[in-house]
């Protein structure tokens, strides 16, 4: 549907990328990735029209819509929420007006038998027809499941958009664009102000309603189940692999290995030329060869290098106090604000080492729960018990307001470093994407993602045991959250993290804080345990309010429900990928007995030979590929027992 051929974008000298040439077709889905300041959201808006080329094309026929949502947008306060989302049928309530006025006119008009008539009719049939094929009957319901589905209220829906944050105000940007349903949609950043379930039904939205989709992400979870395709920006360069996120890792890894071998022999190749021409430059002798040399090193293309992986660099924060053991304990906590109760009756104790999760729908009470724990809110009711020695660091989403403007980026890190970490600030500042001549820029001059990042990295090298991060992922990229999950995995004291990126969290935290309707229930066990449980806890309820409904004949068994044996849709999916990689396993293992059983009969076919006969060597041979076929068969055996054990699982 979209071509791009041979595109090239220039800011100063340096091209940001050039020759990217690739199409966009029907249902494609596509991931965007690259490291920050590839180019990623530069070429969402050439591809949306918002932004001209230095050279190149982009190709968009007529007939086909594209639909853009950016990081940063300009928020319309104008109307309520349902205002706002009905504009996205806009078309639909002036196709509605021309019927009613064609409908006036064939009512006051009595030339029944006349052309003009018939033609007007014609017209009003046609119309309509249309009008029923575009949803303009139901349209509303639509907004309405749109509006839910990311996590407004019923109540939401007439309020006036002013009285909503700027999170809340995207995710109606957000409505108004799946609402018209272009044919190519692309977002940049779509679940930055989503909560768990929001995201979960856009991915379910993308993945079988939308069109042609093409989305710039930081969350590994949500781009795996959304898309299929992946297009790398690298090295002023695309690779395009038509397969999901998490293969085209695999596929990445291998390449940029075989980029290195290359790199590596061109380097050595060109020292070698260098050597000879320096050696024999004066000798008239060499004067042709040397020439030959150094025309030989203009006209080698230079092999580039992807940007070195920093995700394995390890960060361990400084060892600080040990706390008692339990650094917090609430009991019957309660915070109300006039007759809104955000939360009553929280009892919750937090033991010492423990990694937990804050999770729920934004405007339940996570963020209040921690300005509590802070001291930042003192007018609650009940009691609320920090442990002995608690010391605390905090990272809330505008902790990068507090950093100081007048010093640098490598200032910044270095005032609070202390110890062997000191040498390692650069590799640091790299692996949260601060690289080259970015360090020594004034925090002032940093985007807000930037100081974010920057506040971030503060804080693990900061001598705390009682960690809190309040949606510390929003800004970063893959790498980066790695190193920081990586960081909190090891880190020795307690974590509490605020945070709707599952991928983050899961392997992180051990147990589950859910906030919803004024209280805090506790799940034991990581993040996809809980949102399996909750999948199973809505059946739970759906088959309650059959119950009050049906006659007990009527009821369905456990079984009917599909609550018993079945897993949730993130473990299903995880389960089938397991299944896949166990069945290509058992085919790989198969076709090695296969090709070692044909050797085998070509040794001993050479062995019944009677010139062959006192060949030890032979015989040798023999017995070494017999041996690996025992090897081969034993874990062929083992696989297939484990694509069986997953296959009866599902």
């Amino acid at each position: 549907m979209i071509s791009v051929e041979k595109l090239k974008v220039e800011f100063g000298v340096t091209p940001l990328f050039s020759d990217v040439s690739f199409v966009i077709n029907k249902k494609d889905r596509i991931a965007l990735v690259g490291k920050n300041g590839a180019g990623k959201s530069t070429l969402l808006k050439i591809l949306a029209g918002m932004q001209l080329p230095t050279a190149g094309n982009v190709s968009v026929p007529r007939d086909v819509s594209v639909g853009y949502l950016p990081q940063v947008m300009n928020l319309s306060d104008s109307g309520t929420v349902m205002e706002e989302a009905e504009s996205a049928f806009e078309h639909i309530a002036d196709l509605k007006n021309e019927i009613d006025r064609l409908n006036n006119l064939l009512a006051e008009r009595t030339d029944y038998e006349s052309d003009e008539y018939k033609q007007l009719i014609e017209r009003f049939v046609r119309e309509s027809e249309r009008y029923d094929m575009m949803g303009g009957v139901n349209y509303k319901s639509e907004i309405e499941k749109t509006l839910l589905g990311l996590g407004f209220m019923r109540s939401d829906f007439y309020r006036p958009t002013s009285e909503f944050s700027g999170g809340w105000r995207m995710r109606i940007e957000l409505a108004k664009l799946l609402l018209r349903r272009p044919d190519v949609l692309l977002l940049d950043e779509p679940t930055n102000h989503l909560d768990i379930e929001s995201i979960q039904w856009l991915e379910s939205f993308l993945s079988t309603r939308a069109n042609a989709v093409m989305v710039v992400s930081h969350d590994r979870a949500f781009i795996n189940n959304v898309t299929t395709r992946t297009i790398e920006i690298s090295c002023g360069k695309i690779y395009d692999y038509k397969v999901p996120y998490d293969e085209f890792v695999r596929l990445r890894k291998e390449r940029r290995e075989q980029q290195l071998r290359a790199y590596e022999n061109q380097q050595k190749m060109i020292q070698d030329t260098e050597a000879f021409i320096e050696r024999f430059r004066y000798k008239a002798t060499k004067a042709v060869q040397v020439q030959s040399r150094i025309k030989q090193l203009e006209k080698i293309e230079r092999i580039e290098v992807d940007e070195e992986d920093n995700s394995m660099l390890r960060l361990k924060f400084p060892p600080a106090l040990r706390s008692g053991n339990f650094p917090l304990i609430a009991e019957d906590l309660a915070k109300s604000y006039g007759d809104h109760v955000v939360f009553s009756h929280v009892d919750m104790t937090i033991r010492r080492g423990e990694k937990v999760a804050f999770v729920g729908k934004n405007g339940e009470g996570k963020s209040t729960l921690v300005k509590c724990i802070m001291g930042e809110i003192a007018d609650y009711t009940g009691r609320l018990t920090l442990g002995h020695n608690v010391m605390i660091g905090y990272f809330a989403q505008n902790q990068a307001q507090l950093l100081d403007e007048n010093m640098t980026v490598f200032d910044t890190v270095d005032s609070v470093a202390q110890g062997d970490i000191r040498t390692k600030i650069r590799d640091i500042l790299g692996a949260f994407m601060f690289g080259g001549e970015t360090i020594d820029k004034k925090v002032k001059v940093l985007s807000g993602g930037e100081r974010s990042r920057l506040a971030m990295i503060r804080l693990l090298l900061e001598p705390v045991n009682l960690l809190i991060l309040d949606e510390p992922t929003n800004h970063l990229d893959m790498r980066s959250k790695d190193v920081l999950k990586s960081a909190i995995r090891d880190f020795d004291g307690t974590v509490i993290v605020v945070s709707h990126d599952r991928e983050f969290l899961d392997g992180l935290v051990s147990k589950v804080y859910e906030f919803g309707g004024g209280k805090v229930r506790e799940h034991l066990g990581g993040i996809y345990d809980f949102l399996q449980k909750k999948k199973i806890d809505n059946l739970n309820m759906l088959g309650a309010v059959a119950e009050k409904k049906d006659t007990p004949a009527a009821q369905p068994s456990a079984g009917d429900t599909g609550i018993s044996g079945k897993l949730s849709y993130e473990m299903q999916k995880e389960q089938a990928r397991k299944l896949k990689k166990a069945e290509k396993d058992v085919e790989n293992c198969e076709k090695e007995i296969e090709t070692l059983e044909g050797k085998i009969a070509e040794v001993e076919e050479k062995m019944s030979h009677p010139d062959n006969a006192s060949d030890v060597s032979l015989f040798q041979e023999h017995g070494e590929l017999k041996k690996q076929l025992d090897k081969l068969v034993e874990k062929w055996e083992s696989l297939s027992a484990l694509a069986e054990d997953l296959k009866s699982e599902k």
